[in-house]
């Protein structure tokens, strides 16, 4: 707890002492160089801390290595890098297949990470004195030749080095990471990089955050031309595969002005996962935020440029800040005898070097000043191992900067092999060999690319096929030591050809997390919902809005919903489609049965009044109005029930045209009947008048006549029907849910309609003469039958068509066919049922001396 109050406290105070306390950390290497002497020199440029870059020193350059750096941090990991070029050295001269006879010597500088230092350190290089004196070498001239210079670490001293070295042609190998804007061959004619494929960089965080589904993630870079190359970069390829990019951020260099520590810890706050690109000098004002700050809980995914195991300030242990990181680390291969050559170096083994006492010092934790050095130092463990020490300040594993800074060295070796061996063919001179010029290295470096692969000892290969990153955890293991554990790798050949695996269960995230992280800025939609963007937001970030009626969103994070087939439906959830149930009035349907019922019941029921009819033919009540329209009549509305049966089953093609028509011209039929009847009624009446020379004959037939063109015009509008547009058999999947209506499509509405019209217009006719005539006696007459028959008629008719149209599926049809079978059975009912009762039991009225008996006394009412 007191650590956890005294640490912010702690960071604001480094912070402003930084700033502007003069009492920093001071180191003073005592002499310009590390050296040993050889018939060649390969030079070096190294950088081992980071310091203020306040070099005093002028263009003169007395005093050059005199100058006191105030250091704010030692990054004791880049003396591998050193240790790295020595040992490949010490190799080589004892390879007796490489360079036999002739022995290589090194010229070591540390410049930091200050370009005035570089500039001044390959002057020195050049001529061969410390402080360096331009345009001359002090070198013999057959011995200690600078042939060529390996270094540095970034692309500024990179940069500064070879426009020095270029002058003179000499070869210079940069061991840190590829840079682009390092490749203009005109600008740095001299400078080599080792190859690697920022795409294959880019494509493997990619493939990272697309497997972990981080899509809402933040990018930070270092404030140079390289930082924004893989800004521009990065950026698009994150759009290109669905990932949003939640801010940007450019850090300076230490020691520039400070970034805003608010602003960025509230980002870092609000992002969980961040990707980073950029080393460890250039992001060091990053790692010292993130320290001070606090803000933990992040996921950081970067490169092993950026060592994320060194804490920015040498008192904290910020172990907790990165736990759980992931690091891409370029593959590369085990160096026999590297490892033992590490366990073996102690200051006393290497007196000659001044930087070791100085890094030494640091790693085990004894740091001096100047005054008290002697006193100091004897308190260090100088049999001390670097095995033994902390992950945060020495890492046995050979980094991809120090097997660059090995390979180098190899290259430089065989180039000279070959060039030595061309000489001594040319010449036939062993001595001839000491006269080689940087130069002429040129020609064996420019035809082959720098290589990763140095198995057996060759380090040039024709042509790199393939890129291979590490993928790895920062972890705390169980003895509380720290360490960077590979839990995957990333090959890429090309964009089609991709080889990408991390074992989930082996990596270990920080104490926050109890399972894997996420970073989206909206949740994943479930399923039944689809994403609708937000306005003003990247497209990351969403809204989850349910699936409209028809659709289903059978994944999750669907963009659209989609519909599902017709023959089906979605469930309840909307997350998938359900075969819809086809849907008819069918006879085993209650509804159906009970219609089937009635309209056999009143089939056989006309059928038994007809009967009744024919039994008593020539009784007075059967034979008035015209006992052949009554038979017509009769058989008419047997066929208007029957026709009824076709509206019930699944519908086909044939029943689907005789639904329509065939009941139209039956029902005209039976209507032009009742029209005909009600005209006898009124025509016999004027007939019986004395004095009146009408005959019946002519009576019937113009009744006649009436039933012919009644059901004749209905026949004809029922023919253009069924010529034209007839109806069919359809589908329809949209009315009712989860249901498809098996139905008739009726073809031409027009036409359907003008049927029922023209039976409405029949009806009408039928029942405004009918009305007319309701006074007329009714001994003689149906009158009064009729008028009420017709008005059931018309009644359920007018009704059917609100009915109908706010119907679907079988309730439609069911309506239609009760329709049908109402009006028939109204007709039925109040034409035939009265004439059934007088038959049956009022036999004494059915005999024509009863008639005549009444005639004269209704003559007198009328």
């Amino acid at each position: 707890m007191k650590f956890s109050i005294a640490f912010p406290l702690l960071c604001v105070l480094f912070s402003v002492s930084q700033e502007h306390n003069p009492m920093k950390s001071v180191h003073q290497f005592p002499s310009p160089g590390y050296y040993q002497d050889g018939d060649f020199i390969l030079g070096g440029l190294f950088s081992l801390r980071v310091t203020d870059g306040d070099d005093k020193s002028r263009f003169g350059f007395e005093g050059l290595f005199d100058t006191q750096s105030i250091v704010h941090k030692d990054l004791t990991k880049h003396y591998q890098h050193l240790l790295a070029m020595v040992f490949a050295l010490d190799k080589i001269n004892k390879d007796p297949n490489i360079l036999s006879n002739i022995s290589l010597g090194f010229h070591l500088f540390n410049v930091d990470f200050i370009e005035m230092k570089a500039t001044k350190s390959s002057m020195s290089l050049l001529s061969g004195e410390s402080p360096p004196v331009p345009n001359y070498n002090c070198r013999a001239e057959k011995r200690n030749k600078l042939m060529a210079v390996i270094g540095g670490v970034s692309p500024g001293i990179s940069t500064v080095s070879s426009r020095i070295l270029s002058l003179y042609n000499v070869p210079q190998i940069s061991y840190g990471t590829f840079d682009q804007s390092l490749k203009n061959g005109v600008q740095f004619p001299s400078l080599y990089q080792f190859p690697m494929s920022t795409t294959a960089l880019h494509q493997g965080i990619i493939r990272l955050l697309l497997h972990f589904g981080w899509v809402w993630v933040g990018l930070v870079v270092a404030d140079d031309i390289r930082g924004e190359n893989y800004l521009r970069d990065m950026s698009e390829e994150m759009v290109h595969n669905g990932l949003c990019v939640a801010f940007t951020e450019r850090v300076q260099e230490f020691p520039a002005r400070q970034i805003s520590s608010g602003h960025l810890a509230k980002r870092l706050r609000a992002i969980n996962v961040i990707v980073v690109l950029g080393d460890t000098s250039s992001l060091l004002r990053l790692s010292f935020k993130i320290v001070c700050d606090i803000a933990l809980g992040n996921v950081w995914v970067t490169t092993s440029d950026w060592d994320i195991t060194t804490p920015p300030l040498r008192d904290f242990q910020s172990y907790s800040h990165f736990r759980g990181s992931l690091s891409f680390s370029l593959h590369i291969d085990e160096i026999a005898g590297f490892k033992d050559f590490l366990q073996s170096v102690r200051p006393a083994k290497y007196p000659h070097d001044i930087f070791i006492q100085d890094v030494w010092s640091v790693i085990f934790e004894c740091p001096y000043q100047e005054e008290d050095v002697i006193r100091i130092l004897k308190q260090c463990k100088q049999n001390g191992t670097l095995e033994t020490r902390p992950l945060h300040v020495w890492d046995m594993k050979m980094s991809p900067q120090s097997y660059n800074v090995y390979a180098a060295v190899y290259a430089v070796a065989h180039a000279l092999h070959e060039e030595l061996g061309l000489k001594l063919e040319e010449t036939g001179d062993k001595s001839a060999n000491l006269t080689l010029h940087p130069w002429q290295l040129h020609l064996f470096l420019q035809k082959h690319q720098l290589g990763r692969s140095v198995g057996k000892e060759k380090i040039v290969n024709e042509r790199i096929l393939s890129t291979k990153f590490d993928i790895l955890n920062y972890q705390s293991l169980q003895n509380d030591s720290k360490a960077q554990v590979k839990v995957g790798e990333f090959i890429f050949e090309s964009h089609n050809d991709q080889r990408f695996f991390v074992h989930d269960e082996e990596i270990m995230w920080s104490e926050y997390y109890s399972e894997t992280p996420s970073a989206v800025c909206s949740q994943r939609c479930p399923l039944g919902f689809s994403k609708a963007a937000q306005e003003r937001k990247p497209f990351c970030c969403f809204d989850c809005v349910p699936c409209p009626d028809g659709e289903i969103a059978n994944e999750t994070d669907m963009d659209q919903c989609i519909k599902c087939p017709i023959d089906q439906y979605p469930n309840k959830q909307r997350d998938r489609c359900l075969p819809k149930i086809m849907v008819f009035l069918s006879h085993d349907d209650s509804l159906g049965f009970v219609l089937i019922f009635l309209a056999m019941s009143f089939s056989v029921l006309t059928v038994l009044v007809l009967g009744l009819f024919i039994r008593y033919q020539d009784t007075p009540i059967v034979r008035a109005n015209n006992r052949n329209l009554s038979y017509l009549l009769l058989v008419a509305l047997i066929l208007c029930f029957l026709s009824s049966l076709t509206f019930i089953g699944q519908p086909t093609a044939i029943t689907c045209i005789l639904r329509q028509t065939f009941f139209g011209v039956i029902f005209s039929v039976a209507v032009s009947t009742i029209l005909a009847k009600t005209f006898i009624v009124v025509v016999a009446f004027k007939a019986i008048k004395p004095g009146n020379t009408l005959h019946m004959w002519k009576v019937t037939c113009f009744s006649n006549a009436i039933v012919s063109t009644g059901s004749l015009i209905q026949v004809g509008i029922c023919a253009l029907w069924l010529g034209t547009t007839p109806p069919f058999p359809d589908m329809d999947s949209q009315s009712e849910f989860g249901q498809i209506i098996l139905q008739c499509n009726e073809g031409s509405t027009t036409a359907f309609y003008c049927v029922l019209g023209y039976l409405g217009f029949l009806a009408f006719l039928s029942l405004t003469i009918a009305f007319l005539a309701r006074r007329l006696p009714d001994s003689f007459n149906e009158a009064k039958t009729i008028t009420f028959s017709m008005l059931v008629f018309c009644s359920v008719w007018i009704s059917f068509i609100p009915t109908y149209l706010s119907t679907k599926g079988k309730a439609m049809v069911a309506v239609e066919t009760f329709s049908i079978l109402a009006s028939s059975a109204g007709l039925l009912g109040f034409i035939f049922l009265p004439k059934c009762y007088v038959i049956l039991l009022q036999s004494d009225r059915n005999s024509r001396k009863k008639l005549l008996d009444q005639l004269p006394s209704q003559s007198q009412r009328i």
